[in-house]
């Protein structure tokens, strides 16, 4: 049985000050607004995000992706009327390419250490992660601003033109998928690209390693990707869910780590995500 006062106990020992206190939001009843001051000190003058917020990317400058991670706290703290998000869309509406979509990372990456995944790709294109994702995370947040369109358009014209994808482009695709408004062209789109999602999903639950389980891309009983499982197949994947809180009480993973201080901030962010599929799926 998952024990929510030990992973209070890990992230208390472990974790960052931001998850520290969604924790406390999320299961303790603490203020929002603490969350939310506690993630302003990530948010550079040009509206994006950096300093680590994604741990992986350990410097100062703004960069996609955090911007994300920054749209996602301020929905999980109910943070719709926000005064960071006028700043977030300035700073995307800045890094956009002529055809409406953000790149994946930008090179100012290369001057500070990183996680070796973290490379800009030449010519700086658009890219469905982390477009989709943030996209999805701005209409998530009932935001309507001019750079939705133009972005909205591209992850349309990127998955309608899919033949072939990868995890993380999946996930970024699924989220646009859940939260675009536009419902039938949604589902049609899901009914042709869900199965290519199949080979790169480990069905085996409690496997190791660097894999992507069902609940990476369904964590929700009302996720899209549910449709690609069995009921039986989600239970079965909770179970090992439940069983992989560690000793200290927290949650690891399986992605590389490529420097010591990534594990515990990592750790915390997963221990919060386990608890809060556990949670939505009646397990706690």
């Amino acid at each position: 049985m998952v024990s929510i006062d030990s992973a209070e106990d890990f992230l208390w020992l472990h974790a960052r000050l931001l998850e520290r206190l969604r924790f406390d939001h999320l299961f303790r009843g603490g203020d929002p607004r603490r969350v939310v001051e506690a993630l302003r000190p990530y948010q550079n003058p040009d509206g994006g995000f950096g300093h680590g917020l994604e741990p992986d990317l350990r410097g100062p400058d703004s960069q996609p992706i955090p911007a994300d991670v920054a749209l996602f706290v301020l929905h999980e703290a109910g943070a719709r009327d926000s005064d960071m998000l006028p700043a977030i869309l300035d700073f995307l509406t800045a890094i956009t390419g002529p055809d409406g979509g953000v790149p994946f990372v930008l090179p100012s990456v290369l001057r500070y250490p990183r996680g070796p995944w973290w490379q800009p790709t030449p010519g700086n294109p658009s890219a469905l992660n982390p477009t989709g994702a943030l996209v999805a995370s701005l209409y998530r947040l009932g935001v309507h601003h001019p750079w939705m369109g133009a972005a909205t358009q591209f992850c349309w014209d990127r998955i309608e033109a899919l033949t072939e994808t990868s995890p993380y482009e999946m996930r970024a695709m699924l989220a646009f998928l859940e939260e675009v408004p536009d419902r039938a062209r949604a589902d049609a789109a899901w009914d042709r690209i869900g199965p290519m999602m199949l080979p790169h999903i480990s069905l085996e639950p409690g496997a190791q390693g660097d894999v992507h389980p069902p609940l990476a891309f369904a964590p929700r009983p009302h996720s899209l990707a549910r449709r690609l499982f069995s009921a039986d197949l989600i239970a079965a994947h909770l179970d090992a869910l439940e069983a992989a809180q560690q000793p200290d009480g927290g949650w690891g993973f399986g992605f590389e780590s490529w420097t010591p201080i990534t594990t515990p901030e990592w750790r915390g962010w997963v221990t919060i995500e386990s608890l809060i599929t556990l949670r939505d799926n009646g397990r706690l």
